[in-house]
């Protein structure tokens, strides 16, 4: 009797799921994959990926698995087989062939937080459309105008409540610098008012769900995230209904200040599609630049040389302002002037990063270097081991702002082409020029005001995002 036979007696549904089993075994044989394990069943080797370590080092997991299988390497992640990539070209190759040969891919616990009109979820025409209303929003003329005036604005307003000999969190500063920044820029919300403060509050128990297992009960942290979510969008669609009532009754224009005017005036999104969006900008503009400033004040309070030249550069544009007789407020000029802190930003986010590795899925049989990647497999572009490899970048987990510096040794191209801190290809980060505005600004008055310290040792650690255990507590000094 065939192997066959006996699954003649069974359903119709069991012998399908059989044969495709079996085809594509067969199939898989002629497939040249990458060296590799498959782990445990469904968790596959997950557990161990997302296995918290320092997030100056790409982790025990990729540092055993590149020694023993190479840069690129097969896994079963996030309960679906997975090509790993630890390679530099690879990498580079998927980012740009985004919507052709690759796809985002995301776990879909993240499109139930984040919402399935988010921009990390989209693909296609849609998140082209949606990236294209940021872009224009976040274009150069507005950073100009409008930005960079509010950017120091939250700066100045942060700084100025640090109290001398006093221990408290460079973390949640950090955080609340960019919340408040985010939260005026996107609904012009103003710091401090009582509904803000609501929805800030609201935003770090979903911010808790989003960085947590997506189980669904009642208690776990992505249930509370989920409820967190609903409020989030209630004070989102009533700040919209509000333009919409003011427009209506005054027969006047939606006001393009904030994201939501321009939104509203701009675009012909639906309701749902521009709460998701917001939420997703308020997510990616608050999280990952606050994350980026504390790693600054935590590298470079390590890193007394870096302070004194930031220092140096930031006082002559002080000093050149005063002999202009021209106000106290930073330009754009003055911005392009900050070339040592422009090496700083890029140093803090290749030791730091931020954004780790990213979710792709191969739209087709795709070859890279004698490889197979089957079609349909989740592929995992790992920028960490990138940014960390000893042959792209000299002593890789030492802060060294100064190998940015242009010179008679520039950067090497190799180098510069295989940094990646904010993605690449069509799904560049759309908010990457505010992040280093941003930086840049809390750089320019931190040095310029306070001397720093760590009031106790602490860590950045990855579990799964960037975390400081403690927070990062500082004490300062006022500079006179």
């Amino acid at each position: 009797m065939s192997v066959i036979e006996p699954l003649l007696l069974l359903s119709p549904a069991i012998l399908t799921f059989f044969l495709i089993w079996v085809l594509s075994k067969r199939k898989r044989k002629h497939l040249n994959l990458p060296p590799g394990n498959s782990g445990w069943p469904f968790l596959g080797e997950t557990i161990a990926y997302l296995k918290p370590h320092p997030a100056t080092s790409m982790g025990e997991f990729m540092e055993k698995h590149i020694s023993r299988f190479g840069k690129v390497f097969r896994s079963n992640l996030f309960g679906e087989p997975t090509i790993v990539s630890a390679d530099a070209g690879l990498n580079r190759f998927i980012l740009q062939n985004e919507g052709r040969l690759f796809e985002c891919s995301y776990p879909k616990s993240i499109g139930g937080i984040l919402g399935k009109w988010s921009m990390l979820v989209l693909v296609g025409d849609m998140h082209r459309d949606m990236r294209m209303i940021s872009l224009n929003f976040l274009s150069n003329a507005r950073l100009r105008t409008h930005l960079l005036r509010e950017v120091e604005q939250h700066t100045l307003l942060v700084l100025r409540s640090w109290k001398e000999n006093t221990s408290f969190s460079a973390q949640e500063e950090a955080k609340k610098f960019t919340f408040n920044l985010m939260a005026k820029h996107i609904m012009s919300m103003e710091p401090g008012k009582p509904e803000s403060e609501k929805l800030k509050r609201e935003y770090i128990t979903f911010m808790k769900g989003v960085v947590s297992a997506p189980l669904d009960f009642p208690g776990t942290a992505y249930r509370k995230a989920l409820q967190s979510r609903s409020v989030i969008l209630g004070v989102i669609e009533r700040k919209m209904e509000e333009r919409r009532h003011k427009v209506h009754d005054i027969c006047d224009e939606v006001e393009e200040d904030d994201l939501l005017g321009w939104v509203l005036k701009q675009s012909d999104l639906s309701t749902e599609q521009i709460l998701d969006l917001i939420l997703s900008l308020l997510f990616a503009g608050h999280e990952t630049s606050s994350v980026a400033i504390t790693l600054a004040i935590f590298f470079l309070e390590g890193c007394p040389k870096a302070v004194q030249e930031l220092r140096e550069e930031h006082l002559a544009i002080a000093r050149f302002k005063k002999q202009e007789g021209r106000e106290s407020k930073l330009n754009w000029e003055d911005y392009k002037k900050m070339e040592f802190t422009q090496c700083v930003i890029n140093e803090t986010l290749r030791l730091g990063n931020v954004v780790r590795f990213v979710h792709r899925k191969a739209l087709q049989n795709i070859r890279y270097k004698g490889y197979d990647i089957p079609c349909g497999w989740k592929v995992l572009p790992v920028f960490t081991a990138v940014h960390l490899d000893p042959l792209l970048y000299n002593e890789p987990q030492q802060f060294n702002p100064w190998r940015w510096q242009k010179g008679p040794s520039p950067p090497n191209m190799t180098m510069t082409s295989s940094f990646m801190p904010f993605g690449g290809g069509p799904r560049l980060c759309a908010g990457s020029e505010l992040a280093k505005l941003e930086i840049a600004v809390f750089i320019h008055h931190l040095v310029l005001n306070f001397h720093w310290k760590l009031a106790e040792p602490d860590n950045a650690l990855v579990f799964p995002f960037v975390d400081f255990p403690k927070g990062l507590p500082i004490k300062v000094h006022i500079l006179t």
